[in-house]
Order: C-alpha cells, then sequence, then structure tokens
C-alpha cells in the first residue's frame, strides 16, 4: 500500500473522531459581527491552535484589529517540495431568526436525508466543516510519516464581515503567511457528484451618482415642463448604459475581456445546467444579459452593469406634486479578465457627464474597487489539483467562475502576489447563512480525502 493509500484509509478509519471534533469546533458561537460573542471567536481561535498544535504545527494565536487569526506552520518531511497556504475562516453568521431552526444552531445534530446523511449546525458549510476537512487531511499525514508540502495554516475570524482586519494583519504579517500557492475552501462542488475549482472571480466597481438640477424642489403645477427633472435625467443615463443586446455601451469597457479557453468553453456547453430552472426558481422566464451569451457565461465570465437602487422625490405614502432638485443612483459593475477598475470609473463617469443637460451637473462617489481574479488556465497547480479530484470523484472536475468576488483572494494577489486554487465541497443546497445551515457527511469525508490527494499531487 502506498503512503496516500494509507493516508486515505486513515481517514476513512478517523471519520467518528472527526465528526467529533468537528461537533466540538461548532459548539463555539463564533459569531463574529455581534461584539456579544468577542470572548466567543477568540475561544474558536484557542481550540484551532491547540488542535494545530497537536499535529505538529507551530501554531499561535495573532492579534488583529478585530477578531483574532490563527497561523500555524508545518515542514514537509522533504525539502525541495511546495509550501501551500491553507486559507478558512472560523467566524460564523448569527444565527437568527433562532424560531426556524429545527434545534440548537450551535449543538451539531446528525439527520438522515434522501441522499444520506448531513451535519445540522450554524457553521456546518460556512467555514468550519470546510475548513476541518483539511485539518483532517493533516491528521492523516502526521500519523503516516508527515506532511508531502511544507503547510502554513491562516484561520482568520472576521470573514463574515468583510475581513476589515486582514489588510493590516497582512501589512504586519505578510511575510509570516506567504507561500508558493494559496489553498482557498470557502467554495463549492458543481453538485454533489461532480468537484469543482474555482479559476475565475469578478472584480466589483461600486459607483454612486447623485444628479443636481434646480436649487430646490420645485412645484410640478408651476415648473413642470420649464424645469429640467433629475429623475428624467438619470433614467436616461440608466438605460443608456445597454443596447439593444445586452451590451454595455461605455466606451472601452470591454477592454481587456477575454474569451474562454475552447475547452473550459466545451465543457461548461456540457454541463447540465438548466438555464429555463435557474430563472424560473425565482419568478423569471427570459434571459436579460447579453443575447450572444448563455447564462452560465452571463453570471461566472462575462463583465455586468447593474443599479441597485434610485432615489428622488418623494417616495412616501400617497402623492406628492414635486420636481426634485436631486437624483442619485448606485451602480455595480461586475469586471473580469484585464479590466482595470480605475479605467471604467473614468469612463462611466464621463459617460454620464456627455450626458448631462446645461442645468444639471453630476458629483459621482466611490464605495470600492476590485479588479478581477484568475488563475491562469495553464497552471501546472491546476492541473495536479484537477487530477488529484478526478481520482477521488471519479469524474473530472469542472472549472468554473463566480459570479460574486471573494475579497480575501484580491488581497492576497495584490499584496503577496500569490495564486489561489479555491477548492472547497459545499453544495447549492447547504443553506449558508440560514436557518438549518448544513453540510454532507460525503463533503466532510471526501473533502478531507480530495485535499490529501491534493497536497501528495502538489507534491509529486
Amino acid at each position: 500500500m502506498s503512503k496516500l493509500e494509507t493516508v486515505l484509509d486513515t481517514i476513512d478509519r478517523n471519520q467518528p473522531a472527526a465528526l467529533q471534533r468537528l461537533s466540538e469546533l461548532i459548539a463555539i458561537p463564533s459569531v463574529s459581527t455581534d461584539p456579544a460573542y468577542a470572548a466567543e471567536c477568540r475561544r474558536a481561535a484557542d481550540w484551532l491552535a491547540r488542535e494545530l498544535t497537536s499535529l505538529g504545527f507551530e501554531a499561535s494565536v495573532r492579534p488583529t484589529a478585530g477578531h483574532p487569526a490563527v497561523v500555524g506552520h508545518a515542514e514537509a518531511s522533504a525539502r525541495d517540495v511546495p509550501h501551500v497556504l491553507f486559507y478558512g475562516h472560523y467566524d460564523v453568521q448569527p444565527p437568527d431568526p433562532i424560531e426556524l431552526w429545527d434545534g440548537d444552531p450551535f449543538v451539531a445534530r446528525i439527520v438522515d436525508a434522501p441522499n444520506g446523511k448531513r451535519i445540522v449546525a450554524r457553521g456546518a458549510a460556512d467555514d468550519k466543516g470546510q475548513l476541518m476537512t483539511f485539518v483532517e487531511a493533516c491528521r492523516a499525514f502526521r500519523d503516516n510519516g508527515g506532511l508531502p508540502c511544507h503547510v502554513t495554516v491562516l484561520f482568520e475570524g472576521e470573514e463574515e464581515t468583510g475581513s476589515p482586519s486582514l489588510p493590516g494583519f497582512l501589512a504586519e504579517h505578510g511575510k509570516d503567511v506567504a507561500a508558493d500557492i494559496m489553498l482557498v475552501c470557502d467554495t463549492g462542488m458543481w453538485d454533489r457528484a461532480t468537484p469543482a475549482i474555482t479559476t475565475l472571480l469578478r472584480g466589483l466597481l461600486l459607483e454612486e451618482v447623485i444628479v443636481q438640477g434646480a436649487s430646490r424642489d420645485l412645484h410640478s403645477g408651476l415648473f413642470g415642463g420649464a424645469a429640467v427633472n433629475p429623475i428624467h435625467v438619470l433614467a436616461r443615463i440608466i438605460a443608456d448604459i445597454h443596447d439593444a443586446n445586452g451590451r454595455i455601451t461605455i466606451p472601452d469597457f470591454y477592454e481587456g475581456v477575454e474569451e474562454l479557453p475552447p475547452d473550459i468553453a466545451d465543457q461548461w456547453r456540457a454541463l447540465n445546467f438548466d438555464e429555463v430552472k435557474f430563472l424560473s426558481d425565482v419568478g423569471l422566464s427570459t434571459p436579460a444579459g447579453e443575447k450572444d451569451r448563455s447564462v452560465l457565461e452571463q453570471i461566472l465570465s462575462r463583465p455586468t452593469g447593474d443599479v441597485n437602487g434610485v432615489t428622488g422625490g418623494y417616495t412616501g405614502k400617497g402623492s406628492k406634486t414635486v420636481l426634485p432638485a436631486q437624483a442619485s443612483a448606485k451602480f455595480s459593475f461586475r469586471l473580469v479578465g484585464n479590466q482595470d477598475p480605475e479605467r471604467i470609473s473614468a469612463s462611466f463617469r464621463e459617460f454620464v457627464r456627455a450626458r448631462l443637460p446645461a442645468d444639471c451637473r453630476a458629483q459621482f462617489l466611490s464605495h470600492g474597487a476590485s479588479g478581477a481574479i484568475a488563475l491562469p488556465f495553464g497552471s501546472e497547480a491546476l492541473r495536479r489539483a484537477r487530477r488529484a479530484l478526478q481520482a477521488e470523484w471519479g469524474k473530472e472536475p469542472v472549472l468554473i467562475g463566480s459570479g460574486g468576488s471573494i475579497p480575501i483572494v484580491g488581497i492576497f494577489k495584490r499584496d503577496l502576489k500569490m495564486d489561489a486554487l479555491m477548492i472547497g465541497f459545499g453544495l447549492e443546497d447547504d443553506r449558508i447563512h440560514s436557518p438549518n445551515e448544513k453540510y454532507e457527511l460525503t463533503s466532510f469525508h471526501k473533502g478531507a480525502r480530495s485535499w490529501a490527494r491534493i497536497l501528495a499531487a502538489l507534491a509529486a
């Protein structure tokens, strides 16, 4: 039996004890957003540091401006092997509304379901169950001669509140967690039988526009028709952003947008993605994006421009015949490839200014910007991870994009120049952030086996 086979066998035999350890971590209500749980967040960090220490890591709890981080280091038995950083987070969302849970949110329950057993509790999938898959893989290597890669672990306690302390922590301790590549577990599978690697993360540009007209609100009977209405102006600007085919008309917006590699495009076309069901589940029927793109492309690999809120004039009960002095709208642009957020911001603002009539002016507010992240499709680490996942699951892993953004990956790419392999074992129906959050026992068990295979493949 090879060392990897021995490690996998150890993971299999250790499942009851592994579930008990996960239950202990889940029992700590490490809710990061509520100051009342600060001591519990510290308790979760201490628990993880002790667990890593028991596995031979040099581990410690590190203070930050907010909740503490846990950092651990362990050397491989061989010298000339890759150094990986594994990232996860121990903080969780509040369990509210409590009355919608079938039991205590912080007491893990193993329940039967049509597709097998699952563990139900806050944090079971996001992210305690996920991060413990990696810890259990490290445990099995420890029991069988040592790790195949040099491993650094970073568990943070503020992911659920946007990781506000992480940039400052990295500025001070970045060298402590730098590695050849980053492994991130806070993602999911394509479906319960098909593993996935997230290789694309869309960036995000947030802009607010305030259009100012007259010096005060005006009576629409006295001034209507003669005075400019900022809501009308803003509505025309919003309408002009997209053409009849769903493409964004802001000049140079698509500069830096690349096409999917042919093999990835073929893989996506072969997936069992039901566009009709995807839209009908939310009461819709017709795709509204670029007409020459599939829904999967629209939500994972294409840039977008959306209006997220509009205000202006009287919005209370009843009617008020007023011409508002100003109107505002909040915009979000999801970015891909090499799109430059700063250039797009400048182009967007010029686009707005060019459409202002003589008696209107615009004020612009920025609410943040980050570029897209892409793991090169030719990456050797990606090739090895794909092979490892296929060996475990018996299916070629899907290389997918994320329609949303994962700021932590962008921070590490920007500050430490590290690419990330984003591999998780969550499922779409895990109810993360909702009552009765769950994690499949198959995900927990095969997740640990998958990380063992990936570490071995990276070191091969």
